[in-house]
Parts: structure tokens; C-alpha cells; sequence
């Protein structure tokens, strides 16, 4: 039964409720590249004692004035911070300078202290003095100081860097020719490891480079589970999906496909969706009711609101301060969590 609610919840925030193309190509998409990977990500969790968890969040809009964050993903993480808390795992969340007024406006509004979820602020990228704590070393040591090791570090809605020529070889073999030729046409040398948005706007020199969190995590601390929850091809952990499907069925998805892998990766049709489902899934696997007012429309709608109007935050795709995400009203936006809620409260006595 508890595979089932599982599955049923991954349903839910699969949705491409955006026509972002997770599933254009019917048979090879990002949906059915990463199949599992949601259970996964959730029995992980569940299954790890004395969990601790970071969450690396805030998707820069370079159209927005002033620059500001959009609304998918910190808002999944102040979730994240006020179901995970309650199951006894310790949460800290890191972002860069354009994102840290929200998240404590977010935090502030759920009655979340920083003594409890320890709020840390990337090193701006491009800044001599901050060049050392910018290396991949130097991010794990500003990310781990707060509060110790972690054992889980999770991206969401986090974009991370394009392929290059060397990380397309490795997913290739050696009778994928028409694949490099494609690769050679659609991403330039000045696009290849850069940060882009879906529009193909390179902010690399915009945003900390957290991707290196999790190249460090990937290369040095195999005791550490990476999660990447994405919608786009853009976002950190979408490096496990091969280039080529991403290619294929998210639009300009050759030239923003993002070449950084997670152990499992959430592909959602908000990124915001996959931070409820996997809260909800782990308080599931673990037996334990979360909070009601979890799964309350006008709270999380007042949250929002606070978050857009002290952050500033924004829509993404529309770059205004308003109480909406993706591009979708709060009322529509709202009803994948109303229905994880009743799924999870009706299997949990």
C-alpha cells in the first residue's frame, strides 16, 4: 500500500502542468529516465538516522527589477525545513545575497529560528576576497561549519552549469557521432559550463557557483546522498538524464541542459511540488503524521505572499512580484498539495 501512495504522489507532481516537454518524447523523456528516483530520494531520507540535510535553493531572474529570486524553490524549502524538523532531521538552508531576505521572511513567518535551521549565504561569484570559499572546497566548509556533517544535500530548483564537450564523451559511445555533431551545432564553446536560464540567458556571473557543492559531495563525500528536484533540464542534478534526451524534449534543451548528476533526481512539473512530495514521503516511509496545517491552502498562500513582498521574490516566468509561481495562479499552482495531503492523511491513522 505504501508503494502505491508512493507512486500515486509522484503522479500528482509529474504533471507538466507548464508544457516544458518532460515528456515529449513519449517513449525516452526525463519522466521515464528517472523512474524510481523519487521513491528513492524519499526511502533514503526516511531510512537514515540522525538525518541532516541541506538545501541549496534560489533561482536567480535576471529580467526581474530589482534582481530577486523567482517563486519555485524557496518556498519548497521553508517546507521542507517545517516538515522535516518536526520528523526529528536537521535542515539548514543555502542561497545566494538576492534570496537570503526571503528565506528569513519565510522563515520569520513559520516560526523557524536560525538556531534551528541555520541559513547560510553562498560566496558571491566573481569576488576576489571570496575566491577561496568559492572553490568546491571551500563551499562544503561554509556549508558544513554552521551546524556539522550532513548526510544529505539537496538542489532544488538550483540551476547549474551546461555540458561541455568532455561530460557529453562520457555518456557517449562511440557510434553516437550524429549525437556530437548536434552537441558541436546547438552548444557553442562560450555556452559550454556556463549557468543558463530556459530562455538561454547566461547567468553564470550572477549567481554562486553551488553546483560545486555538489561536485565535491559527487567526488569526496560518498557518505553524502545528493538530490536534485528540477523542471526545466537547468537545474542541478539533472546531469543523470543523458544530454540527448533532454535535448530532444525540452525546448532549447541542448543548450540549458545542466551537466551535474544527484544520486536521485525529482523531476516535477513545479519544483515546488517535488519539496511536498518528498516531505510527504518520507514522514509516509517513517509512519508519522505530518502537521496539518501543512496541507492548509491560506497559509501556504500567506507564506507566499510574505515571501514575495519582504524578499522580493517573483515569478518566473512572468518576473513580477506576485503571489503565483511558474507562471500559474496560486489557486491552480496549490492543488497538487491539497491532494498529497489528503492521500497522506487518509494512509496514515
Amino acid at each position: 500500500m505504501t508503494e502505491q501512495i508512493l507512486q500515486r504522489i509522484c503522479d500528482i507532481i509529474q504533471e507538466d502542468v507548464g508544457n516544458r516537454g518532460l515528456r515529449t518524447d513519449p517513449h525516452s523523456n526525463l519522466i521515464t529516465a528517472t523512474a524510481g528516483d523519487f521513491q528513492a530520494a524519499c526511502r533514503s531520507l526516511a531510512e537514515t538516522g540522525d538525518a541532516a540535510v541541506a538545501i541549496v535553493t534560489g533561482f536567480l531572474i535576471p529580467h526581474a527589477k530589482p534582481l530577486s529570486a523567482e517563486t519555485d524553490g524557496p518556498l519548497g524549502a521553508i517546507y521542507l525545513a517545517r516538515a522535516l524538523l518536526p520528523l526529528g532531521i536537521r535542515v539548514r538552508i543555502a542561497t545566494d545575497s538576492f534570496c537570503i531576505r526571503a528565506l528569513e521572511a519565510g522563515m520569520d513567518a513559520s516560526g523557524i529560528s536560525k538556531a534551528q535551521v541555520p541559513l547560510v549565504e553562498l560566496p558571491a561569484p566573481g569576488d576576489p576576497v571570496s575566491s577561496a570559499k568559492s572553490s568546491s572546497v571551500g563551499c562544503w566548509e561554509a556549508l558544513t561549519q554552521p551546524s556539522g556533517p550532513l548526510t544529505h544535500l539537496i538542489a532544488l530548483e538550483r540551476v547549474g552549469p551546461s555540458h561541455l564537450t568532455e561530460t557529453l564523451e562520457m555518456q557517449l559511445g562511440p557510434a553516437d557521432d550524429a549525437i556530437r555533431d548536434a552537441f558541436a551545432r546547438e552548444v557553442p564553446n562560450a555556452h559550454q559550463n556556463r549557468c543558463h536560464t530556459m530562455r538561454g540567458v547566461d547567468i553564470t556571473e550572477r549567481v554562486s557557483p553551488a553546483h560545486r557543492l555538489f561536485d565535491h559531495a559527487n567526488s569526496y563525500e560518498s557518505e553524502v546522498t545528493t538530490i536534485g528536484i528540477g523542471d526545466g533540464g537547468n537545474e542541478i542534478g539533472m546531469g543523470k538524464i543523458s544530454w540527448d534526451v533532454i535535448r530532444r524534449n525540452i525546448p532549447n534543451g541542448g543548450l540549458v541542459a545542466c551537466r551535474v548528476p544527484t544520486d536521485h533526481l525529482i523531476v516535477c512539473g513545479v519544483s515546488n511540488w517535488g519539496a511536498y512530495a518528498l516531505a510527504a514521503g518520507v514522514a509516509l516511509l517513517r509512519g508519522k503524521k505530518l502537521p496539518r496545517e501543512l496541507f492548509d491552502v491560506e497559509p501556504e498562500r500567506e507564506l507566499l505572499r510574505t515571501m514575495v513582498e519582504q524578499g522580493p521574490l517573483v515569478d518566473g516566468v512572468t518576473g513580477q512580484p506576485t503571489v503565483s509561481v511558474d507562471g500559474l495562479p496560486f489557486e491552480r499552482y496549490v492543488k497538487p498539495l491539497q491532494r498529497i495531503g489528503e492521500l497522506v492523511t487518509s494512509a496514515i491513522p
